[in-house]
């Protein structure tokens, strides 16, 4: 019993804390984007790939959470996009608390667009609301098409599912229509998109998916 009430204040406490970042992020008109997936799926690539079809549009900022060094973060840095790092020294997801201790540096004001590159993980990220717009949850065609029903939770939380690398799909005994049923039977709502973003295959679709939702936030 007294594991469940401390899960539920750590939930609780969170959850308010992801409100006051929204407020931040609404009050600069930003559309803010949470990007989850098990290691390797090809987030860092994917964040890469949008940079260089959007930072010459919009001022794109990149939150990136990783366990150590900031590897990822001078990638995209390289690629337009400014922002921070975040290391969790072990911690296997980004909370709202940590993103709220980041926030003062970045100048929302003049950004359009944030992007959070949670730690490489498909459990423990999925309940935890960082005051993003939208949750995008990443597979890629390399690890397997049953991980909707093995890590049902990412899935059900999620707003977008993207898969990536389907440039290898005649390579590989990948189901894509199995995993997407799967993602549809967990979320009907749960929007879905192919993309290679190592080849370019659907970028230039994920892309105006992106500035579209831009759009349609500062539209209110």
């Amino acid at each position: 019993m007294t594991k469940i009430n401390i899960e539920k204040k750590i939930q609780s406490d969170n959850e308010t804390i992801a409100d006051r970042n929204r407020g931040v992020f609404n009050d600069a008109n930003v559309f803010v984007l949470n990007i989850i997936s098990s290691p390797g799926s090809g987030k860092t690539t994917l964040l890469e790939g949008t940079l260089d079809r959007l930072a010459d549009d919009f001022n794109i900022l990149v939150i990136e959470g990783d366990v150590t060094t900031e590897r990822d973060m001078d990638r995209v840095r390289a690629h337009g996009a400014g922002g921070v790092q975040i290391n969790t020294g072990g911690g296997c997801h980004l909370s709202a608390n940590m993103v709220a201790e980041v926030l003062p540096d970045l100048d929302l004001a003049s950004a359009d667009l944030v992007f959070i590159e949670n730690v490489g993980n498909l459990i423990c990220p999925a309940t935890y609301d960082l005051g993003e717009d939208v949750r995008m949850v990443l597979l890629s065609t390399t690890e397997g098409d049953d991980k909707p029903m093995k890590y049902p939770a990412i899935f059900h939380e999620s707003q977008m599912a993207v898969v990536n690398k389907i440039d290898l799909l005649p390579h590989l005994p990948y189901d894509i229509e199995r995993a997407e049923k799967e993602v549809r039977v967990l979320n009907p709502a749960c929007e879905i998109m192919r993309v290679s973003a190592l080849k370019g295959d659907g970028m230039d679709a994920w892309c105006d998916w992106i500035r579209g939702k831009l759009a349609e936030k500062r539209a209110g």
